[in-house]
C-alpha cells in the first residue's frame, strides 16, 4: 500500500533561500538574533535542569553559533547543519549516533514534520533526548490582522500556518518519543514600524516561504498596511509576539 505524500505547504526552494538571506544578514553586526538566544539559552537551562550531561550532540538551524560554542566549553563533540548548506530533515539523516539533537528554528517550514520527527530520533543514540523548538500557534497576532487589513477582500496567502501544543504533544507521541513534553512561551517586541518588524522577520529567517505566497502588495495595500500596524500599537511602538514552542523526548 502507497504511502500517502504529505501535502506541499511549503517550497523547498524558497525555504533553502530564506536561510541563505538569513545568513548573510546575520553578518551585520546589528542583526536581530533575540528569537535564537532565547531558544539556545532556553536548551542550556533545560540540559542543567535535567542533569544532563551528552558526549556528543548535534545542533539545527543555530546561526549564531552559541549552542555549539557553550556545549563545546563542557567537552561536548558538536557538529552543527543547517537547511541553507544542504541539510533536509525530511529525508533520512546520513548520521547518527548523538546523544542530543537541538533542533532551533526549523521544523516550522518543513511539509513532512512527523517525517522529520521520525528522522531525528533514529539520528539519536539510545537514551538520546532530542529538544526542538520553533515558532508555534499564536505568532505574529498582530502581522496576521495587518495583512488581512492590506489585502482587504480578497485576502492572500501571507503567513505560515503553524502547531500548536496539543499537536506538538500527538506528535512526539506518534513518532515514539519517550517521556515527551511540549510547551511554549511568548516573546513580545516592540517596533516602531511595519519596515523593522519586516526587517526583523528577514533576518531571522521567518519570511514567507509558501509554495503559494500570494501576490506583492500593491501601493495602495502596502499603505493600508502600515496604517494598520500603526492603529495597533500606542506611543508610536507596536507590539508582537512571537510563541516558541518546545517539544522534548527520548529516544529508549
Amino acid at each position: 500500500m502507497a504511502t500517502k505524500a504529505p501535502p506541499r505547504i511549503f517550497s523547498p526552494t524558497r525555504r533553502v533561500a530564506l536561510r541563505r538571506r538569513m545568513l548573510r544578514l546575520q553578518q551585520h553586526p546589528d542583526a536581530p538574533r533575540y528569537l535564537i538566544d532565547d531558544m539556545v539559552e532556553d536548551v542550556l537551562e533545560r540540559l542543567s535542569f535535567l542533569r544532563f550531561e551528552p558526549k556528543t550532540a548535534l545542533v539545527v538551524g543555530d546561526y549564531s553559533g552559541a549552542l555549539a560554542l557553550a556545549l563545546r566549553a563542557q567537552g561536548v563533540e558538536v557538529t552543527e547543519v543547517d537547511p541553507a548548506i544542504g541539510f533536509v530533515e525530511e529525508q533520512p539523516w546520513p548520521f547518527d549516533g548523538f546523544d542530543l539533537i537541538a533542533s532551533l528554528g526549523t521544523l516550522d517550514t518543513v511539509n513532512d514534520l512527523p517525517g522529520a520527527f521520525v528522522h531525528a530520533r533514529k539520528a539519536l543514540a539510545p537514551g538520546g533526548l532530542l529538544i526542538a523548538s520553533f515558532l508555534g500557534s499564536g505568532s505574529l497576532p498582530v502581522m496576521r490582522e495587518v495583512m488581512l487589513a492590506a489585502d482587504g477582500e480578497r485576502p492572500a496567502p501571507r503567513l505560515h500556518p503553524s502547531v500548536d501544543v496539543r499537536a506538538g504533544a500527538q506528535l512526539l507521541q506518534r513518532t515514539l518519543y519517550a517521556d515527551p513534553v511540549a510547551d511554549h512561551r511568548h516573546l513580545d517586541v516592540g517596533f516602531r514600524g511595519l519596515e523593522r518588524l519586516v526587517g526583523d522577520l528577514r533576518a531571522q529567517g521567518l519570511a514567507n516561504v509558501l509554495a503559494d505566497p500570494g501576490p506583492q502588495l500593491g501601493k495602495a495595500a502596502l499603505a493600508r498596511a502600515h496604517d494598520a500596524f500603526a492603529a495597533a500599537g500606542e506611543g508610536g511602538r507596536t507590539v508582537e509576539r512571537f510563541e516558541i514552542m518546545t517539544l522534548s523526548g527520548w529516544k529508549r
